[in-house]
C-alpha cells in the first residue's frame, strides 16, 4: 500500500475545508490552489470523487465553491483516503479472494497488517489534526 499524491491532496483539501468549517462559508478551488500550492486542475479531478455521494456542500456561480457537510469529527482519514485512493491493503492478495490463502505462511502476517493499517487510519478523523 502506498498513498500517493492523490490521497495526500485530498487529505489537504478535507483538511482546508475543515479548517473553515466554522465560518460555514464557501471555499473556492482557486483559494485551496493558491494557498495549498496544487495544480488547480489536480484539485477538480480529486473534488470529483471527494464530493461523491453528497460529501460536500457545493455551491455554484461566482461565489461559489466547497465546504464540509458535517463536522470534522464524522470524517475518518480511512474514508477519505478510500475514496480517493480505493482499498488500502499493503498486498492485493488480501481482499482479492486469493486461491492461496490456506497454504500462503506470509497471508496471515499480511492480514495482520491490512487490519492494523484500515484500524489506525478508521480511528483518526478530520478534528485530529485541525
Amino acid at each position: 500500500m502506498r498513498i500517493g499524491t492523490r490521497g495526500r491532496y485530498a487529505l489537504t483539501i478535507m483538511f482546508y475545508l475543515g479548517s473553515n468549517y466554522d465560518s460555514k462559508r464557501y471555499i473556492s478551488l482557486k483559494e485551496i490552489s493558491d494557498n495549498e500550492g496544487i495544480s488547480f486542475k489536480y484539485l477538480e479531478k480529486i473534488m470529483v470523487d471527494l464530493n461523491k455521494d453528497n460529501y460536500l456542500d457545493v455551491l455554484r456561480g461566482n461565489n461559489g465553491g466547497y465546504r464540509l457537510k458535517k463536522d470534522p469529527k464524522e470524517y475518518s482519514i480511512g474514508e477519505i483516503l478510500r475514496r480517493v485512493e480505493g482499498d488500502l491493503s499493503p498486498v492485493d492478495c488480501i481482499n482479492s479472494g486469493c486461491t492461496r490463502e490456506k497454504k500462503c505462511k506470509s497471508y496471515p502476517f499480511f492480514e495482520g497488517l491490512n487490519k492494523e493499517i484500515n484500524k489506525f487510519v478508521d480511528s483518526k478523523n478530520l478534528a485530529d489534526y485541525l
